[in-house]
């Protein structure tokens, strides 16, 4: 079931429920634009009801960390963006997942509860994500890129530089 004001993905359209007539469901995009669904969809296809019953949805924040951070320091700093943020919901409290070791990175999931889904989950998503840069730069944590190590056997450099050196 479906409501006027609910939020709702369909088809890989997402927006909120605007009207409801006895043929189509008229749901609007974050970027104001109108969908007309037959409402057979809702019956035949897969929809997922954001905000039906309880508006609390839990976003999942990915990002890594460079080997090295102390991760103590790490988790107390996730626990003050997912507070400092005002559409953060102490309850259920936030947590810091971390999810494994990375070629470049340790990679960390900041896990935030919100009833944003329903009106702006893009906003409240990138306003985690600036707010964790700023807190990571802030505290000289590395955001860390990959890297590659190049090493040349010996003579292989002048061999590469030889056959430079005939193309040309």
């Amino acid at each position: 079931p479906i409501a006027i004001g609910d939020r709702v993905e369909i088809s890989g359209v997402a927006g909120q429920v605007r009207k409801i007539s006895l043929r189509s469901t008229t749901v609007v995009t974050n970027d104001n634009i109108a969908i007309i669904v037959p409402n057979a969809d809702f019956i035949t296809r897969s929809v997922t009801n954001w905000s039906h019953g309880d508006p609390r949805v839990r976003f999942r924040i990915p990002f890594g960390v460079a080997y090295g951070t102390d991760l103590k320091v790490l988790e107390r700093l996730m626990m003050e963006v997912a507070a400092e943020h005002p559409k953060s919901l102490k309850d259920p409290a936030p947590s810091l997942f971390f999810n494994g070791f990375g070629d470049s990175s340790l990679n960390f999931e900041l896990s935030v509860w919100s009833a944003e889904m329903t009106f702006s989950p893009r906003t409240y998503r990138s306003d985690l994500y600036f707010a964790i840069e700023k807190k990571l730069r802030e505290n000289k944590i590395e955001i860390p890129f990959p890297q590659r190590d190049l090493r040349l056997r010996s003579g292989a450099l002048d061999s590469l530089l030889a056959t430079s050196a005939k193309s040309e």
